[in-house]
């Protein structure tokens, strides 16, 4: 692990300003871009530890806040620990902003996100990749999709509605991706039923996607992120493992 910067930085889009996170390695060096993409509870001090903690492994990370056009991060005020008592709350809160971002909005930002990357001295010439957690597994693969010639490889942990029967479903974009792609997928998660998980990856491979799909057996929706009741460390520990091995293979 290098010593690590963190900056809040301001990205220009079609429709405003995103708030976002830059962490990079403290020598300045440029280095491969990681497109971070939150889950539901958004840009707050554990996703920013969590780019940190890939700024340490030798790449500059990038976290907007997807939900911009509500305001700064945190868009709905947030408790420094999440358990089921508070999550009613938070997503009586949340759901209406969620909802509002469609995926074309979220794939016109993710053009700015990425050209963000593309401009920054701290960024190594060349493709990126993405990681993206919750909702931002679903905003990985469409931006895997949208943006092919960006995206080198893409990772997915606790991935939502990947695989619907919705005209915008994520996996309908395989047909379009060149990265290599990988995901994590909760255990007994009702947000991916296991019918979902057949289709994405009957999709993948019917596309000839370079893939994995991996479910963490006993691991709940959300196990990634250390500041709600559904972290495990195990799974988070593999979800490094496989995301960092993913990366080293890439770049």
């Amino acid at each position: 692990m290098t010593s690590v910067q963190g900056t809040a930085v301001d990205i220009p889009t079609e429709d405003g300003v995103a708030d976002a996170y830059l962490a990079h390695p403290g020598d300045g060096t440029p280095r491969p871009g990681v497109l971070l993409y939150q889950d539901a509870f958004g840009l707050r001090p554990h996703l920013r530890s969590m780019a940190d903690r890939l700024a340490g492994a030798g790449y500059t990370v990038l976290v907007p806040n997807v939900f911009y056009r509500h305001g700064r991060a945190p868009v709905v005020e947030l408790p420094e620990f999440i358990d089921p008592s508070a999550r009613p709350d938070v997503f009586a809160g949340l759901r209406p902003v969620m909802e509002s971002l469609t995926t074309d909005l979220a794939m016109r930002d993710a053009g700015a996100y990425l050209r963000r990357l593309e401009e920054s001295p701290l960024v190594a010439d060349g493709p990126v990749a993405l990681t993206g957690y919750c909702m931002g597994a679903r905003l990985a693969l469409l931006t895997a999709g949208t943006h092919p010639e960006r995206v080198a490889a893409a990772a997915g942990f606790h991935g939502a509605h990947l695989a619907t029967d919705a005209p915008d479903s994520p996996h309908l974009v395989a047909g379009r991706v060149t990265a290599e792609l990988y995901f994590g997928h909760a255990d007994d998660d009702p947000s991916l039923p296991p019918e979902q998980i057949r289709l994405l990856e009957d999709a993948l491979t019917a596309a000839g996607v370079r893939h994995t799909c991996e479910v963490y057996t006993g691991a709940h929706h959300g196990f990634t992120q250390a500041d709600t009741a559904a972290y495990s460390e195990e799974a988070a520990e593999r979800h490094w493992a496989a995301l960092l091995d993913l990366l080293e293979r890439t770049f």
